[in-house]
């Protein structure tokens, strides 16, 4: 497996080393050794999939507040999807900023996100399906979201939305003052 680190720190692009013969290739999705030589989570607790049948469908951007703080790794296994990080970790260099990295199945790169990191995708392709662990099961009590379209952010999506639930359009305008519920997750 292959780390790049992402404009948000903490976060990776993972890419599989494919070990290619005449039958196709093979390659490792997932180690824990190396996550862990890394400093990254490698424990996985619930495993996730998230299907759109249209293209320019929005997911996110969410996150979990401790003690269920998440890492998740995120994986586009059919169709294509802009994958995004923003950093709501207070004490964080990279605090308030954004990361975004195309996933497709082709590509097979995978995306790491942090905890205290909020996570969302635009799908860039009818019937997309992201695959993706968590290392924390879902809590609603400690569920929260910021709006993707929020100016604190300015994240540039490389497409119009055109689905998006009620839920995601209803978060919050961010401030600084909301980032306190992150507090203790810099890394």
């Amino acid at each position: 497996m292959v780390f790049e680190e992402l404009g948000v720190i903490g976060a990776f692009i993972i890419k599989p080393e494919k070990r290619a013969d005449d039958r196709g290739f093979f390659a490792r999705l997932w180690c824990q050794d190396e996550l862990q030589k890394r400093g990254l989570c490698g424990h996985i607790a619930q495993i996730n999939t998230g299907f759109s049948p249209k293209v320019s469908t929005l997911r996110g951007m969410h996150l979990q507040l401790p003690p269920h703080a998440e890492v998740k790794i995120a994986r586009c296994t059919r169709g294509g999807a802009f994958d995004v990080v923003v950093d709501l970790r207070r004490g964080s260099a990279s605090y308030r900023r954004w990361a975004g990295v195309e996933l497709t199945p082709g590509n097979a790169r995978m995306v790491y996100v942090p905890e205290g990191c909020a996570h969302g995708y635009l799908t860039l392709a009818d019937d997309t399906e992201l695959v993706y662990t968590t290392s924390h099961t879902y809590a609603s009590a400690a569920a929260r979201g910021v709006r993707y379209d929020d100016p604190a952010f300015a994240i540039g999506w490389p497409a119009p939305m055109r689905v998006i639930s009620q839920a995601d359009r209803s978060w919050p305008d961010f401030s600084d003052s909301a980032s306190v519920e992150m507090e203790g997750q810099a890394q």
